[in-house]
């Protein structure tokens, strides 16, 4: 597991009882791998290969951007549930692809 330094900036920023609900998350893809389903992950549309931690099933209003790389989960952005707001979660999902890319180049 590997959080990009920004996502893991971006995860402090979230409220005490979030950034738990994002850890609880976040262990329970280490411990299930790619098998780990929804409603605890799920694709991104229009994001081929991104997926989103949905922590609290799918509850909590904050989403984790992640790929698997090689054998690694690398969680790369960290923003709101789509429904809760659209266009901050479609930035998200961009920094992520972003971030990424810029992480297999190195």
């Amino acid at each position: 597991m590997l959080f990009i330094d920004e996502a893991a900036t971006e995860r402090l920023s979230l409220p005490a009882s979030e950034r738990n609900a994002l850890l609880h998350a976040v262990e329970k893809l280490e411990a299930f791998g790619p098998s780990l389903g929804f409603p605890h992950s799920s694709a991104v549309q229009g994001f081929p290969g991104l997926r989103e931690l949905r922590p609290r099933a799918g509850r909590s209003p904050w989403r984790a951007m992640y790929q698997r790389v090689g054998d690694v989960f690398v969680i790369a952005a960290i923003g709101p549930e789509a429904q809760v707001d659209h266009r901050r979660f479609t930035r998200a999902s961009r920094l992520a692809v972003a971030r990424i890319a810029e992480l297999e180049e190195d």
